[in-house]
């Protein structure tokens, strides 16, 4: 299979990147200074991610906003433009095909961002021209993210958080959003594919650690927020993941609205929760739970968080289910105890997440 690569492909390589298959994308899983340092680097500092495989729909024109409106299940009402958007593409039977953050440019003029193996999917249904191709996007996140992009581009490290904003690099137009997908605070940074390994290199030099899809995702998980294929896709609806804000029910329509509608007047079946293991041992994905003896769900995502030296898990547990409650994970045929808890994780270390 042909995969499809970053424009920072041979920045990555010139770091000594491990690259890996990602979503029909090869990137860059973790750099010479390996997955812990960089998770532990982005809590404590700044990192940058290279996170271009996430694609770009731009949607223009009189008719966009009200297309968005009808497609999503958030409510672009409550925002206006120069505002991002967390927010969900339903199937008609309420599961959620995509969620996308969409960065309002201007009066008539959205990006939507999808998840990379979901960006064709999510053009089929809100039209637009894919510019996945023609940018990079470049991540810079952590408590000092901001003082460091303002070494490279002032106007950049001004954006609010979950603002949006364009901005000059050297001549060249981009635009950045005040986002994120680690619970820390930061920027991500749309630039031109011929500007990006520049930028990119200014970004380290100015105190980033370069970072990769391992820390990404350790630094997510601990940040209890959600994956596509593993807490969130077919089968899943916002309720059972926990996700019923971003739904704005007053709508007249969205996609897959009557089916939510039923299944909230119904009741879940699951609700997604945290679960904190009582050592080091990691619960993984599949890996089946009990409560008193009796099977209650199964674990989505599991790995080892580096700020509470312990296993930690997102888990579809039964709604009955109560905050520390005593799940036991069956790992590998053995019984792991853990604690339901309420995420984000980091917020047990003391951690303030944004």
């Amino acid at each position: 299979m042909n995969r499809r690569q970053s424009p920072l492909r041979a920045e990555h390589e010139a770091l000594g990147a491990r690259l890996v298959e990602f979503g029909g994308w090869e990137m860059p899983l973790s750099y010479p200074a390996g997955t812990l340092a960089e998770h532990l680097a982005c809590r404590r500092a700044a990192v940058a991610f290279d996170v271009s495989h996430l694609g770009t729909v731009r949607v223009e024109g009189p008719r966009a906003h009200d297309l968005l409106q009808e497609c999503f299940t958030n409510d672009l009402a409550k925002i206006e433009p120069g505002r991002a958007q967390y927010t969900h593409l339903l199937a008609e039977d309420g599961s959620v095909v995509d969620d996308c953050i969409i960065w309002w440019l201007d009066e008539m003029a959205f990006d939507v961002m999808p998840n990379a193996s979901n960006t064709a999917a999510v053009r089929d249904v809100v039209g637009g021209v894919d510019t996945t191709a023609f940018r990079a996007i470049i991540a810079v996140q952590g408590p000092t993210a901001r003082a460091v992009v303002a070494k490279v581009a002032p106007a950049a490290a001004e954006v609010a958080h979950f603002g949006v904003a364009r901005f000059r690099y050297r001549g060249v137009d981009c635009v950045v959003a005040g986002t994120g997908y680690t619970g820390e605070d930061g920027v991500e940074c749309a630039v031109p594919a011929g500007a990006a390994g520049e930028f990119f290199r200014a970004v380290l030099d100015a105190g980033a650690l370069p970072a990769g899809l391992g820390a990404r995702d350790t630094l997510r998980l601990e940040a209890g927020l959600p994956l596509m294929g593993c807490e969130l896709g077919p089968g899943i609806t916002p309720l059972q993941a926990g996700l019923g804000w971003v739904v704005a029910w007053y709508k007249s329509s969205f996609r897959g609205k009557s089916a939510l509608e039923a299944e909230r007047a119904a009741g879940i079946a699951r609700r997604l929760r945290g679960l904190l293991s009582a050592t080091r041992r990691i619960p993984r994905r599949s890996d089946r739970c009990f409560v008193d003896g009796v099977e209650a769900g199964v674990v989505t995502s599991g790995n080892f968080s580096p700020v509470l030296e312990r296993g930690i898990a997102l888990a579809f547990l039964s709604p009955d289910v109560a905050d520390g409650a005593t799940v036991e994970v069956e790992v590998r045929g053995a019984a792991v105890a853990t604690t339901v808890v309420k995420p984000p994780f980091q917020r047990l270390a003391g951690l303030a997440p944004r």
